[in-house]
């Protein structure tokens, strides 16, 4: 068979494989305790003032 000639029996092989569905996994979702915590870090004006010193650097 010549390349790119057409290949009925693999176009069904690959159909089968991509209609299978995978159904070995887990379908519980999975439960966090905990917190979580967001620090905000330096107020607006310190980082414009903080970006204007590297950008004249």
């Amino acid at each position: 068979m010549s390349m790119g000639a057409y290949d009925e029996d693999e176009h069904e092989r690959r159909e089968r494989q991509a209609s299978k569905v995978d159904t070995d996994f887990d379908d519980e979702r999975t439960i966090y305790h905990g917190r979580v915590e967001y620090d905000s870090g330096d107020s607006a004006e310190a980082l414009l003032d903080q970006f204007e010193e590297i950008k004249s650097s």
